[in-house]
C-alpha cells in the first residue's frame, strides 16, 4: 500500500491529487491534520513501520526532513522501499530512496499527475530510462557486483550485445533505448540456462521454473535439499530462473520443504488437494496411493503445474529418494509465485510494553508493520493506531481472550500475517499461553495448526512499575495473579503463603475487580504476619499512559480502595527499603547484599 503522509492541511490537496494517481491512503500527523483519512500520532515510528514492511512512503514535506527521520532505518541498498518527497505544491517530486525498487518510475508517474517535476538523479535512468541492477520483478541479475561497471562503461559510451534463450521475454531490454548493436562490448544476457559471464557482461534470469516437492511426515532438511539440488542439475536450468517452490497445503509446516524456499531465497507456497487433483490428466506419474493419502494423484508434478499455469509443462518429472519426491515445470513466461496459492501464516504474538510508544521494542513493531491484520483487545489496538494503518483490525472486549486467539489463529491459517496484539508481555499472564494451549488441545481447524508462530517480548507492567519506583526487583521475587476466573481460590491462597514464608518480593497482578475485593485484603493479612508493618508497597496504575500514577505506602496502611484494575502491586521483602536522593525523591529498593560482602565495601558482580 501506498502511505501518502502530510504534515498539515495545507499538503492535503497535492496528496489528494497523488492518491488518485497512484491509489493509497493520505495519513496525517496529529493534532495539525483534520483532513488526512488516518491520523498519525508518532511520525518516526510510523514512518519506521512503513519502512521496515517494505511498502512505499511518500511525504508531502521537505526532503531533509524526511531524510532525517528515515535515516536510522537504513541498512541494506538492496532491500530499501521507495521513499519520496513531495513539495507541498506539487512543483517537485524527489525519489530519495528505492530509485531502482520502483521509487523513479513512481515518481514520473506523481510528476505526471500533479504537473511538477520528477527530479531522477540516477545515472542510468537519466540516461537509458533504465536501472540494470534492478531488473523487473521475476527476473533476477545473476552478477549484481558487476552492474556499477556495466553501466558506467554505458554511459561511457560503449554499446550492447543482447543475448540469451529467454530475450524474447525481456521486452524491458529490447524495448529499451539502450545502444543496441551486435557487435557491442557490453553483453547483456537473458536466459534460464547457467552461464559464465563474461568480463562486461550482466545475466539476467527469468523466474519461469516451478519446484514441486512432497515429502513425508518429519523427512530430514538435508535429504530434500539434496534431492533438489540433484533435481536441478538433471533439468539443466539455472537456480536463478526458479520462481518459487511449492506443495500440497498438507505440508504447510514442514520444515524440509521451508529450508528449501531458504536455500534458494524463493517463496514457498501451497495448494490445497482439489487444486492439484485437477492437474491429474498432465501428470507423468500419476498415483493412487498418493490420491488415498492426500485426496490428489500427484503432489510434487502437481504442484510444480498447477504453479507455472495452463500453458506450462513438466520439464522434469518426478524423481524420488527415500522419502522425498521433487519435480520441475516450465511456465513460457516469468512467474510472480506469490499470485498463486497460499503461503503460510504467520502469527505474530506481540507485547507492546504497558502503552508509551517508547516502551515498544523495534522487533514488535516491525512484526506490527509487516502484519496484514492485528487481533486484539480494543484499548491495545488503539494504543498501537499511529502504527497500523491500513491493516485490518479485530477487536475483541475483555473476557472474550479464547475467541480472541483462535480468531487470529484461524486467520493465520488463511495465509494471512497476523499480530495478536497484547499489553505489557504477551507470555506473562496475557495470551501467549493460550495460543499453545489451543495447538495442544485441539478445537482449531487444520490450516490453523499449521500456521507459523513467532513471540515477542514487550515490557511487563511488572517492569515498568519496578522501574518508576526504582529497584524493589534487585533480588529474589515473584508475580502472583489474584484474579480467580481461571485459578482456584486455594490455590491462591497456598502460594501467597509460601511467597510470604520465603520472604520473596511479591508482585500482584490483577489485584482488584468490581466484583472481587477481598483477595488483596487477604494477601495483606498474611504478609504482615511474615513482614513489618513499614515494608514498602508499590501502586502503580496506568503505567506509560495519560494518569500515570506511581506511590508508595507502607504495608500496614495499604487502602485496597486506592487499588483498581489497571493498578500494579508490588510488596516488598524484609530487605527492601526506601531511600532519598539529594533532590528529595524517595526511591524503593531490595539491597542484592553487595554491601554485606565486606562490610560496607559494594563489589562488582564481575568479581565474583
Amino acid at each position: 500500500m501506498n502511505h501518502i503522509i502530510i504534515l498539515s492541511d495545507s499538503g492535503f490537496e497535492t496528496a489528494s491529487k497523488i492518491k488518485i494517481a497512484i491509489g493509497g491512503s493520505i495519513e496525517g500527523l496529529l493534532p495539525r491534520c483534520t483532513k488526512a483519512e488516518v491520523g498519525i500520532s508518532d511520525l518516526k515510528a510510523h514512518l519506521q513501520s512503513c519502512f521496515e514492511a517494505g511498502e512505499p512512503i511518500i511525504a508531502v514535506m521537505a526532503s531533509g526532513a524526511l531524510i532525517r527521520l528515515v535515516a536510522p532505518f537504513l541498512k541494506d541498498k538492496q532491500s530499501e522501499p521507495p521513499v519520496l518527497a513531495i513539495a507541498e505544491d506539487g512543483s517537485s517530486v524527489v525519489p530519495l530512496l528505492g530509485g531502482h525498487h520502483g521509487a523513479n518510475d513512481l515518481a514520473r508517474e506523481i510528476a505526471d499527475a500533479i504537473e511538477g517535476h520528477a527530479a531522477i538523479t540516477t545515472a542510468g535512468d537519466l540516461k537509458f530510462g533504465i536501472a540494470l541492477d534492478a531488473p523487473p520483478s521475476s527476473w533476477v541479475l545473476a552478477n549484481p557486483e558487476s552492474a556499477k561497471r556495466v553501466m558506467a562503461e554505458l554511459i561511457g559510451g560503449k554499446e550492447v550485445r543482447l543475448q540469451g534463450n529467454c530475450l524474447e521475454q525481456a521486452e524491458w531490454l529490447t524495448g529499451s533505448v539502450l545502444p543496441i548493436d551486435d557487435d557491442g562490448d557490453v553483453v547483456l544476457t537473458a536466459t534460464d540456462l547457467p552461464h559464465e559471464v563474461g568480463a562486461l557482461e550482466l545475466v539476467y534470469h527469468p523466474q519461469n521454473h516451478v519446484l514441486g516437492v512432497g515429502c513425508e511426515r518429519g523427512t530430514s532438511s538435508q535429504e530434500v535439499q539434496e534431492l533438489v539440488s540433484q533435481a536441478i542439475e538433471m533439468s539443466g536450468i539455472a537456480r536463478g530462473s526458479i520462481a518459487g517452490v511449492v506443495s500440497i497445503d498438507l505440508k504447510a509446516d514442514e520444515t524440509a520443504i521451508h529450508s528449501v524456499g531458504k536455500m534458494l531465497g524463493r517463496p514457498v507456497r501451497f495448494f490445497d488437494a482439489a487444486t492439484l487433483e485437477k492437474e491429474t490428466a498432465r501428470l507423468i506419474n500419476p498415483s493412487d496411493v498418493v490420491f488415498t493419502e492426500t485426496g490428489c494423484h500427484g503432489v510434487c508434478e502437481g504442484a510444480a503445474l498447477a504453479a507455472s499455469g495452463t500453458d506450462g509443462e513438466l520439464i522434469l518429472p518426478k524423481i524420488k529418494s527415500k522419502r522425498a519426491t521433487v519435480a520441475i515445470a516450465r511456465s513460457p513466461k516469468p512467474l510472480d509465485i506469490t499470485s498463486y496459492g497460499q503461503g503460510r501464516g504467520r502469527l505474530f504474538v506481540v507485547g507492546i510494553g504497558p502503552g508509551q510508544e517508547a516502551w515498544r521494542s523495534p522487533e514488535v513493531t516491525r512484526m506490527i508493520g509487516v502484519a496484514t491484520d492485528l487481533v486484539g483487545y480494543t484499548l491495545y489496538l488503539d494504543l498501537i493506531a499511529g502504527i497500523s494503518t491500513g491493516k485490518t483490525r479485530h477487536d475483541f472486549d475483555l473476557g472474550r481472550e479464547e475467541d480472541r486467539v483462535r480468531h487470529a489463529m484461524e486467520l493465520a491459517g488463511e495465509g494471512k500475517d497476523v499480530a495478536l496484539v497484547c499489553s505489557g508481555d504477551a507470555g506473562i499472564y496475557a495470551m501467549a499461553t493460550l495460543v499453545f494451549e489451543l495447538f495442544e488441545n485441539g478445537g482449531l481447524s487444520p490450516v490453523a495448526m499449521r500456521i507459523a508462530v513467532e513471540c515477542s517480548p514487550g515490557i511487563s507492567a511488572l517492569q515498568a512499575a519496578a522501574s518508576r519506583a526504582g529497584a524493589p526487583l534487585g533480588h529474589d521475587f515473584c508475580t502472583i495473579s489474584l484474579s480467580d476466573l481461571l485459578t482456584t481460590w486455594d490455590a491462591i491462597q497456598m502460594r501467597i503463603k509460601a511467597a510470604a514464608e520465603g520472604d520473596f518480593v511479591i508482585a500482584f497482578y490483577n489485584p482488584v475487580s468490581r466484583r472481587r475485593r477481598t483477595q488483596l485484603a487477604h494477601a495483606k493479612e498474611v504478609l504482615l504476619q511474615h513482614r513489618p508493618d513499614d515494608t514498602p508497597v508499590i501502586l502503580a496504575t496506568n503505567l506509560g499512559r495519560e494518569g500515570e500514577l506511581v506511590r508508595t505506602v507502607p504495608l500496614a496502611k495499604l487502602d485496597i480502595e486506592e487499588v483498581d484494575m489497571l493498578t500494579v502491586v508490588i510488596v516488598g521483602s524484609t530487605e527492601t527499603r526506601t531511600v532519598q536522593t539529594g533532590d528529595g525523591k524517595n526511591w524503593v529498593y531490595t539491597p542484592r547484599g553487595y554491601a554485606a560482602k565486606e562490610g560496607t565495601k559494594i563489589k562488582s558482580e564481575a568479581a565474583e
